[in-house]
Formats: structure tokens, sequence, C-alpha cells
């Protein structure tokens, strides 16, 4: 069967987290084919995570459903697969739910709040603690499934779970108890356990845990003490208003089941409302709608409705009055600035008569403001696109600016000449034969005095004569 590494990014053979290698084995024919991950049970172990985690995210990934026989560790997504396939998908769930991502150590463990609908995420290796921070259709399925919770207690086969169910439903329709409420608490609360998933387990709307709540009401309404959660309208707003911003980024909610243009017009709605009511020029709605788009799935995109929504002919002059806001979604973000250009292409084909003479204006504009990087800029100018506005108006635009293109080659071009001129102006050489002189102790010379000899004209003495 052989093992492989946790990681699988990580080559070194000595690498001590390691799990088997996962074994497909496809069945049935038409209509019926699945596939059967054999080894699905030891490869959760070795991960850490329960074997409905990775079962569901291949069903996710590949839109099929799947199944879970906890008392014969059948785990099944239907269609035919081969291991291969779901090996490479297994590294992502690894990347996304198992490694840490301070130090890309497999030793974490997943812990749900219940309460607040967050996943939370912690380090035995280097101790990090902190919320999950992928925003994926699993995160549904893990919030109804807490891995502290065994799911082969609710039934250890496909169809014992089912049966218990109506065998209790009909006990207590014959001796007429009311079960609606709690099969709302059940929907509500995790036990969906030993059941076939049916691949779309997207939670309750605020709407239908309404209707619900409303119809239970309606029943009996001396039990309201046996709720153990308030899931009325206003109770789930005060919950939200009690999460941290950070927090409210990472919870799930029925619009990430939505399409992506769904998601796109919901925070073109909220961001049209913000300006209609001058809220713009607040750093914290900045912050509030870099959350919300977080949560949407669609920091991307954003700038695109921020383009549109926010500029007008006289965008040469709102670049500076909204720049702290696209500062925010473009800073160090290169795919969300492309994404910005495409709508400035949209937003001067739309005022063509007066922006198309000052497309060099407005890019430098925004390029003294930083919000766009010259290397975006440049390579942007390298190809003509009709993805945001036709060809000609595209090919228009891109010939208004390469003024400001040229301008940017030079400049890049004098600052690397400027750099090679400053190394040239030193040269060092290095000599091993050069050698240093010991100093010398300097040789003091005595000045020759001159003696002057006063008898000099004078007759010689004799010493005799003495």
């Amino acid at each position: 069967m052989g093992s492989v590494n946790v990681n699988r990014n990580v080559t070194d053979i000595f690498y001590r987290y390691k799990m088997p290698r996962l074994q497909a084995k496809v069945e049935g024919k038409g209509n019926g084919i699945k596939t059967v991950i054999v080894n699905m049970a030891e490869v959760a172990r070795a991960i850490g995570r329960p074997a409905t985690y990775p079962t569901k995210y291949f069903g996710c990934e590949l839109g099929a459903q799947t199944q879970f026989d906890y008392k014969n560790e059948r785990f099944i997504v239907n269609g035919s697969h081969d291991a291969a396939k779901l090996q490479d998908l297994l590294d992502g769930f690894i990347r996304k739910f198992v490694l840490c991502p301070e130090c890309d150590n497999p030793e974490t463990d997943l812990t749900v709040s219940a309460k607040n609908q967050t996943i939370s995420q912690s380090c035995k290796a280097c101790g990090f603690h902190g919320l999950l921070k992928v925003n994926h259709k699993v995160n549904t399925f893990i919030l109804k499934n807490p891995p502290s919770v065994n799911p082969a207690a609710q039934g250890s086969s496909l169809t014992e779970g089912k049966r218990s169910k109506r065998c209790t439903k009909k006990q207590n329709s014959e001796n007429g108890v009311d079960n609606t409420k709690d099969t709302i608490n059940n929907s509500v609360s995790n036990n969906s356990g030993g059941e076939s998933d049916g691949g779309n387990q997207a939670s309750h709307t605020e709407a239908e845990i309404s209707a619900a709540f409303a119809e239970s009401n309606g029943a009996d309404d001396d039990e309201d003490a046996n709720w153990s959660v308030d899931v009325s309208k206003e109770a789930i707003r005060a919950r939200l208003q009690d999460l941290t911003d950070g927090a409210k980024g990472m919870t799930i909610s029925e619009d990430y089941d939505k399409t992506e243009k769904e998601r796109i017009d919901i925070f073109y709605d909220l961001v049209k409302k913000k300006l209609h009511a001058g809220q713009l020029d607040d750093v914290a709605e900045h912050k509030a709608l870099l959350i919300e788009a977080e949560r949407l799935d669609i920091v991307q995109k954003a700038p695109l409705v921020l383009a549109e929504l926010l500029f007008s002919d006289n965008i040469i002059q709102e670049v500076r009055k909204h720049r702290v806001l696209l500062l925010r979604f473009t800073h160090n973000n290169s795919r969300a600035q492309r994404y910005l250009i495409g709508g400035l292409e949209q937003i001067i084909a739309l005022h063509k008569d007066k922006l198309m003479l000052k497309v060099a204006v407005i890019l430098n504009r925004f390029y003294d403001c930083d919000i766009l990087d010259e290397k975006v800029i440049l390579e942007w100018s390298q190809k003509v696109s009709k993805r945001y506005v036709s060809k000609e108006v595209a090919t228009e635009i891109h010939e208004k600016a390469k003024p400001f293109i040229q301008w940017l080659k030079e400049a890049e071009e004098e600052e690397s000449s400027e750099e090679n001129d400053d190394d040239s102006e030193v040269e060092i050489e290095y000599n091993d034969r050069v050698r240093i002189e010991p100093l010398k102790a300097a040789i003091v010379t005595p000045v020759a005095k001159k003696v002057i000899d006063e008898d000099d004209d004078g007759d010689e003495i004799n010493i005799d004569d003495i």
C-alpha cells in the first residue's frame, strides 16, 4: 500500500508525519456507479480528523453525493473517481483544514463553537490558536458534526439511524406526542451522524427557522422553557452583533451557497446604500466593507464594484477622496489591482468624450496614490483585452496610455542604470600577495651645532709656557 507524507510539499524522507496512500475502488455501473474509499478510516486517523470530513470535502469539490457507513467503515463518493485524483484533493483538504497556518505542522485540533457558529484551530506544536481562515462548504458540515461528537452514536450503518428515527416518530404519533419542537431542536443541534448527507447539507435559513418556530409556538406555548437555543430572528441578530469583526467574516451563512454574481450583487447593494447615506468617509465603514467582501469571498473583484459606484467623469479629483477605501482592497493585492484597472476601462468607456484624452493622467494619479503598482500597470500594457470593454475601445485606451507607460519604463531603466553606476564607481582589488609593511622605528639624527672659536684670530698658546 505504501505511505506518503501528510504534507506532500515536504520532500524530506525522514518527515515523521506519514499517512497511508488513498485506495479507491469503483463499484456498480451506469447511474449507480460509485467510488468506495477503502482505507479512508486509516487515513483519517493519520491526519487527526473524522473520516467524514475529507469524504464530504471530496463530494463538495467533485459535485457528487457522499455516503457514510460507520459500522463497516465504508465511505463512498458517487461517480467514478481514480485514487490519484482523490489523493490530490486530499492534499487540498489537509492544506485547508489540517496544517497549522503558522508552522505547517499537522498536529492541530478543530474546536466548534455551537453558540457563535465558528470553527477554531489550535496547534500543539507552536501554540497557535485562532479562527479557521478557510471559508468552504465543508465548514457547514463541520459545524453540524463537531469532532468531539461520535457520529456512530446516531446509527452504525447507513440505514440504522433512519430506522430508529422512523420508529421513534411512529411511537410518538401513536402516543399522541407532538414532536415538532424536537424536530426543530434536532435540526439546530448536531445529529446528522450515520446518514447519507445527500451532497447538499446547507444550514436552515433564517426564514425557515422562524417559520418552524412560529408553528411550534402555535402548538404549545408552555414548552418554551425547554429550548436550549433561541433561534428567533431577534436572537440570531443579537448573537451576530456580539461577534467580533473577525468572527463575523468567518461565520457560515446561506450567502456563501449563492453564485458569485449574486454575492457581488449583495456587495453592490451594500456599497450603494452606504454611498447614498454618506458613510464612506468613515474608516470604520471601510473595514466593515472589507469584512463583508471576505465573508462573500469576493475580495479580488470588489474593486470592480467600487470603481462603478465611486467614479464618474470627475475621476481625477475623486481618486484622492476614496484613496483609503481603495487601498484596503488593492494594497499588496495584484489581482485586485487588475480588476480595478478593468473597472477604470469601463468608466473611461462610459465617459469616452471627456476621459479618453486623460487616460495617461488618470493612470498617473492612481500610481501616485499607491493604489496601482508599477508592475501591474506594465503587465496590463502588454496585452489588449476585451474582457471589460470592446476591442476597439480597449485598443484606444492603450494608445492613450502609451506616454505614461513609456515614462514608467524610462524611469525604471534610469533607476537600474544609476544603481549600476554607483556600483562601478568604487573598485576594490582583493589580492593575497598584497602585504602590509610593518612600521619601522624612525632614526633620529642629531643636529650638529656650530662651535665658534673666539681665539681663531689670535696667537696660538703653548701649554708648556703656562
